[in-house]
């Protein structure tokens, strides 16, 4: 056969609408809407026609930073926690670690800011990864995001429903239902689209970033705590024997701290969900990100120095420090409340980037097809269920317990981070743009610390519980694989890529199954005897005496009728409906390999739809006999029904499906099961006598 290209959207896929691509415009990452100087200058302005249910830069933030945004309420006392075993002395280095944290958010968030402009299919780091360092690095950066932001929403919602049973501990024995309660609610608002979503959680995120930065000016025009009540009482956690802060407990304290850089990728990966220009609002909502993130994490960390605040047993360093410059009022319970609210709300991040990621990778056949579908509201709705199922999963084996899932956090993002930056320093080498060598530097440094900081997170937390992250990658990666090999099998039968033989007409016979007369048989048989060259209908037969009056009574119905159609009897010493019809199709294609068989099978549709409870299955029961057992055609005829009970009309839509032209016959009549079928000699054939009938048994003509 001759070999042709490949189709950008092959039948058995769905259309790539993430990107908005138009006739005459590349939608491959290779061929960027904008310029890969990230000015993003190449972006098309024009309006579209789904922009509702696409984000404002504003919106993304409330969409797609929540996981970031949430990270100050625990990314500040990670870094804490740690320098307390350097006592007091070691404290004070909390303000050079954050700022370190900073500078390589400022590297996060420039490198992020190009990677959505030469990258606006999104993707992010599995879309530079697949550019520029190969297919397998690409898929572990893939796998390495997918595990996270599953992850990232166990975590936030446990940290969440934490937070409300510390300040309602008679709630603590039902966390675990109350977490699965708000991943019910996150999914149910997402399924709706990523816009509702975005409207939806832009109040409580508006609300935490200002009392954030509320506290945070408060707190720097004050000479010392206001409050000290939250601490009161509780023992402190800073070590009082060690004087000495080595370079590995920098390290650990730095790598615990870029927990708080969680969630900055899922803008690059999200991108086809912005308006347009797609390209420009994603990257003004990259460094709003950057820059509120980053002024929150620096501020925090000036007041902890500020009010010199230890870490305690069971109070959080951000409830002490709203206590130390709010004091302890109504505002300080605003904060409070504002951050448990955010914190179980931050996994909405993760339905708004996973998904997407999943459609690429349903695109370049490394999952499941469905993944790439969207709805109306342009979510990816498979996507979405997928992740909550795997996210309840994962807090009913923790039981709703932050701590069993915190070591496993924050792993996978830093392996994502590292093979971004990478991947841009290759970038810019084939590029050579303006500037290309001040980019390098930048995207390499940020490969080293993001490295470093990986090799030390998962060291520390290894034992913990991040071994599981470990194998779960490689795992993740063959997954993929194996996903890619089944498709390019499907590909290698179907023949793609090739041309086909030119089409030729055979001779076709529609088998009509029938078990009454009515409005829906005379709807069938006139489809049937415009679809063949012959129609037969077939009805199947028990040996019982309600059943024999019952086909007595056909017989002559049929008889009086007389249609130009013959009916045959398919004798079946069971209660089998499939089978039977599964056996004589055989039997036909046995004789007459050369005709195109059809079974046309007629279905009721009723008006509503819990009436569908009351109908009979024997349409889908024979459908699935014909599929397993033959390669015939199969012609599912809908016949809708008005809400008084009547027809709709003449006949409703049909859905067909077929097995192909391979053979896979039965190698006699009586071996198609229970439906026994005695070979009788050859007759001569012909268009009211098709396959020897006489082997079945006459009813009618």
């Amino acid at each position: 056969m001759s070999m042709v290209s490949q189709p950008a959207s092959r039948p058995e896929e769905p259309p790539n609408t993430a990107t908005g691509a138009r006739p005459g415009r590349p939608s491959s990452p290779h061929h960027d809407t904008a310029d890969s100087s990230g000015d993003g200058t190449g972006d098309d302005s024009a309006p579209e026609a789904d922009a509702r249910h696409r984000l404002t830069a504003v919106q993304g933030l409330a969409a797609l930073s929540l996981d970031a945004m949430a990270s100050v309420a625990y990314g500040p006392e990670s870094i804490v926690l740690v320098l307390a075993a350097a006592g007091a002395h070691g404290l004070g280095f909390t303000l050079p670690v954050t700022l370190a944290i900073a500078a390589l958010l400022a590297v996060l968030v420039a490198s992020y800011r190009q990677v959505i402009a030469a990258f606006p299919d999104g993707g992010g780091s599995y879309a530079v990864a697949k550019t520029h360092l190969g297919r397998r690095t690409a898929l572990v950066a893939a796998a390495s995001l997918v595990l996270d932001y599953v992850l990232n929403v166990a975590v936030s919602v446990t940290a969440g429903v934490a937070a409300l049973t510390s300040a309602f501990p008679a709630l603590y024995g039902d966390r675990l239902w109350i977490c699965l309660a708000v991943l019910v609610l996150v999914t149910a608002i997402n399924l709706r689209g990523i816009v509702d979503s975005a409207k939806a959680f832009l109040l409580p995120t508006a609300v935490f970033v200002g009392s954030i930065l509320t506290m945070i000016v408060v707190g720097l025009c004050r000479d010392a705590p206001v409050s000290t009540l939250t601490a009161d009482g509780h023992a402190s956690v800073v070590s009082h024997n060690a004087t000495a802060v080595g370079a590995l407990l920098l390290l650990k304290a730095f790598a615990s701290g870029c927990s708080a850089l969680t969630g900055v990728e899922a803008v690059a990966n999200a991108v086809p969900s912005f308006r347009t220009p797609a390209v420009k609002r994603a990257q003004r909502t990259e460094i709003a990100l950057g820059a509120l993130l980053g002024v929150m994490l620096i501020g925090l960390s000036v007041l902890i120095g500020r009010f010199h605040l230890q870490p305690v047993e069971g109070v959080t360093v951000l409830a002490q420090l709203a206590d130390a410059t709010l004091g302890h009022n109504w505002a300080f319970y605003v904060v409070q409340f504002a951050t448990m609210v955010l914190l179980a709300l931050a996994a909405n991040t993760s339905f708004g980037g996973l998904p997407v990621l999943m459609g690429l990778l349903a695109r370049d056949n490394y999952l499941p097809h469905v993944f790439g579908l969207k709805a109306e509201r342009q979510v990816h709705r498979h996507g979405v269920l997928a992740l909550a199922a795997v996210a309840a999963a994962l807090l009913v084996f923790s039981g709703g317990d932050v701590n069993t899932l915190v070591p496993l956090f924050a792993i996978g993002v830093f392996v994502g981070f590292t093979i971004c930056q990478v991947g841009m320093v290759r970038h810019w080498l084939g590029a050579r743009s303006p500037g290309w060598r001040g980019k390098i530097a930048l995207n390499g440094f940020g490969a080293l610390l993001t490295g470093v900081s990986a090799v030390v997170v998962t060291a520390t937390k290894f034992t913990e519980g991040a071994w599981l992250i470990v194998i779960a990658l490689p795992v993740l990666v063959l997954a993929f694989e194996a996903v890619h090999r089944a498709y390019g099998r499907i590909g290698e039968s179907l023949g793609l890529g090739r041309i086909p033989e030119a089409p030729r007409r055979a001779r076709s016979l529609v088998i009509v199954p029938v078990s009454h007369l009515s409005r829906l048989t005379c709807e069938a048989l006139n489809a049937a005897v415009s679809l063949g060259d012959e129609v037969v209908a077939v009805t199947v037969t028990y040996d019982a005496p309600e059943d024999r009056q019952a086909a007595e009574a056909l017989r002559r119905d049929w008889e009086l009728w007389n249609p130009g159609v013959e009916l045959l009897e398919l004798p079946s010493t069971t209660r089998s409906v499939g089978r039977p019809v599964a056996a004589y199709v055989s039997y036909l294609k046995g004789r007459r390999p050369a005709t195109r068989v059809t079974v046309l099978i007629p279905e009721a549709e009723p008006a509503h739809l819990w009436q569908r409870l009351l109908q009979n299955p024997r349409g889908a029961v024979v459908a699935h006999a014909v599929r397993r057992n033959t390669d015939a055609v199969i012609c599912r005829l809908r016949f809708r029904l008005d809400s008084a009970g009547g027809s709709g009309g003449s006949g409703g839509g049909s859905s067909t499906s077929s097995r192909g032209t391979g053979s896979g016959r039965l190698s006699s009549p009586v071996s198609g099961g229970r439906g026994a079928l005695a070979e009788s000699p050859a007759k001569p054939e012909s268009p009211g006598n098709p396959g020897s009938p006489e082997a079945f048994g006459r009813c009618g003509r």
